[in-house]
C-alpha cells in the first residue's frame, strides 16, 4: 500500500468517513517537500463522533470480551503489523523523513510493545486485604474508559502504540490524534486493527491539528484519561484543558539531556554511544543527547573522535538510507537555523555544521551541528532544540558535572560513562531525570518504564506502570 491507497478519510467507529466540514490538508514528504497525500482536516464535531463512538463500545461489546480474548486481538495485530512491516516503515520514512533503517527498527518496537502488553492482559488483577476475621476486603482494577492519545511526530507509531496498547489491554477504548505533520501510520493503524477483528469503535483515529481536534479531544467530559508527548507548552495547556473534568494524565514532554564522560570512561564505547545519541533520528527525540558533558582530562581526546566520526556521517533522503534523513518539516527546519544563530549571537563556537548540506538544494536537511565554548545559560544548552545539534560543555569534577547537568528546567533522561561503579551509582542518585542510563544510551525496553521530572512531565510509559495508566482501584468490603 502506498500512502495514496490510505483513505481520504477519518476512523470512527469502524467506519471511514470524510471529516463534517469536508475540510482536509496536505502531507508532506520532508525530503522533497511534496505532497503525500490530503487528509480529513477534524473539528470538535468530527472528535465528539469519534468519542461517541468509544464511549458507546466502552459500555457495549468491548466490556463483555474477556482480558484473554483482549489480549487474543493485541497478539494478532502485532503479527499483522509484523506482516507488514516494510511497508509501515517506508509510511513512516516517507511521511516524517528518517532513513528507512531506522523506520524498520521502529516498526519491531511496535511489535514488541504490542506483544508486551497482549501478554498482560489477562495477568491485571487487585488484591486481598486483611481487615480481620469479619470483614473480607479486596480491590478490582477497572478500565478508565474512553482514553485521548495525542502522539507527535518524531516516531509517529511507535509513540502511538507505546499508550494505545496498553490502554487496550486494561480495556480502555481509544481516540487516536497523530499529529498533523505524521498521520498516515495512524490511519493504517485503524484499518490493521480492524482487519484482525477489534469490534467497532473501541479505537477511533481523528487527523487534524491541536487548537481544531486536539484541545476538543482534551476537554470532552467522556474522555477519562489523556496520554500527551510533546512540548512543554503544549503540556501545560492539556492540564488547563483538562482541568474542569479532572482526567488522569500521563505528559512526556521534553528534554534537554546530558551524556557525562568522565576521565575513566571507556572513550570508543563513549564516543560511538554519542553519535546514536545525539544524531539518532536527525535528533528529533526527545530522550535526545543534545548535551555532552565531558571532564577536562579527555575533553580534547573525545572531542577529536567525536568530531572525525560526525564528519563521517551521511544525510541523505530516507529512502537511500543515508546516516541522517531530513528534518520533519519547514517550521522545524527554521525552528533549528534560529537556534543555531542564538548560539553565536551568544558567543558559542560552531565547530562543525550548521547549514544545510551542499548537495541537497530540496528538503529540510541539516548538517551534524556541533556548538563549543557554550556557556551552561547559553539558550543552545537550556532550550530543547530537536535537531541534529549539539552543545558541548567540560567540567572539572563530579559535583560539577551534576550540577550542570540538573541546571535546566528539564528532567527526563541522563547518561553517566565511567568504569567506577560507586561514582556511577552515587551520580545516579543525584541526577534529576526519570530515567538515567549507565555506559550505555536508549537502555531499557518495553519492560522498562520511561518518563520525567521537572518540565519534562510525570507519569511513565512502558512496562507494568504503563499498563496501571489505564486502571482505577475499586475496593470492595463486605461485613461476614
Amino acid at each position: 500500500m502506498s500512502p495514496y491507497d490510505l483513505p481520504n478519510a477519518l476512523f470512527i467507529d469502524g467506519k471511514w468517513q470524510p471529516s463534517i466540514s469536508g475540510e482536509t490538508f496536505d502531507t508532506f514528504n520532508p525530503a522533497t517537500e511534496e505532497v503525500l497525500a490530503k487528509v480529513p482536516r477534524a473539528n470538535a464535531q468530527d472528535v465528539h463522533l469519534a468519542v461517541q463512538a468509544a464511549h458507546r463500545a466502552f459500555y457495549g461489546e468491548w466490556r463483555q470480551v474477556t482480558p484473554a480474548e483482549r489480549g487474543k486481538l493485541l497478539y494478532r495485530l502485532a503479527q499483522t503489523i509484523q506482516t507488514n512491516r516494510e511497508e509501515l516503515a517506508k509510511l513512516e520514512t516517507l511521511d516524517n523523513g528518517k532513513p528507512l533503517r531506522e523506520a524498520l527498527g521502529d516498526i519491531d518496537g511496535v511489535v514488541q510493545t504490542i506483544e508486551y502488553n497482549a501478554g498482560a492482559a489477562d495477568k491485571l488483577q487487585g488484591d486481598t486485604i486483611p481487615l480481620g476475621y469479619e470483614v473480607v476486603d479486596f480491590t478490582w482494577l477497572e478500565p478508565l474508559g474512553v482514553t485521548a492519545h495525542i502522539v507527535p511526530w518524531n516516531f509517529p507509531l511507535g509513540i502511538a502504540v507505546r499508550s494505545v496498547a496498553p490502554a487496550l489491554a486494561a480495556g480502555c477504548t481509544v481516540v487516536l490524534k497523530p499529529a498533523e505533520e505524521t498521520p498516515l501510520s495512524a490511519l493504517r493503524l485503524a484499518s490493521l486493527a480492524q482487519e484482525v477483528g477489534f469490534p467497532d469503535g473501541v479505537l477511533n483515529v481523528v487527523t487534524g491539528f491541536g487548537e481544531e481536534a486536539g484541545a476538543p479531544l482534551v476537554r470532552h467530559p467522556w474522555v477519562r484519561g489523556v496520554t500527551f508527548t510533546g512540548s512543554a507548552e503544549t503540556g501545560r495547556k492539556i492540564i488547563a484543558q483538562s482541568a474542569e473534568s479532572l482526567k488522569s494524565l500521563v505528559l512526556e514532554l521534553g528534554g534537554k539531556n546530558a551524556l557525562i564522560v568522565f576521565e575513566d570512561a571507556d572513550l570508543d564505547r563513549a564516543v560511538e554511544d554519542a553519535i546514536e545519541a545525539v544524531f539518532g533520528n536527525c535528533g528529533q527525540v526527545c530522550s535526545a543527547a543534545s548535551r555532552l558533558l565531558l571532564q577536562r582530562q579527555i575533553y580534547q581526546e573525545f572531542q577529536r573522535r567525536f568530531s572525525e566520526r560526525v564528519l563521517q556521517l551521511s544525510v541523505a533522503p530516507g529512502l537511500e538510507n543515508g546516516d541522517l534523513g531530513p528534518l520533519v518539516s519547514r517550521e522545524q527546519l527554521e525552528r533549528a537555523f534560529s537556534y543555531i544563530r542564538s548560539g553565536l549571537e551568544e558567543g558559542a563556537s560552531l565547530t562543525l555544521g550548521g547549514k544545510r548540506p551542499e548537495n541537497l538544494s530540496r528538503g529540510y536537511f541539516l548538517q551534524p551541528t556541533i556548538f563549543e565554548k557554550v556557556h551552561p545559560k547559553m539558550r543552545i544548552a537550556q532550550e530543547e532544540i530537536f535537531a541534529p545539534v549539539v552543545v558541548v560543555l567540560s567540567f572539572e569534577h563530579d559535583d560539577e558535572a551534576l550540577q550542570i547537568a540538573n541546571d535546566v528546567p528539564y528532567g527526563l533522561t541522563a547518561g553517566i560513562y565511567t568504569r567506577d561503579i560507586r561514582r556511577a551509582l552515587t551520580s545516579a542518585q543525584w541526577l534529576e531525570s526519570g530515567s538515567v542510563w549507565i555506559n550505555g544510551w536508549y537502555l531499557g525496553g518495553v519492560q522498562a518504564p520511561t518518563g520525567g521530572v521537572k518540565a519534562s512531565g510525570f507519569g511513565r510509559e512502558r512496562g507494568l506502570p504503563g499498563i496501571h495508566n489505564y486502571l482505577q482501584i475499586k475496593n470492595v468490603a463486605i461485613k461476614l
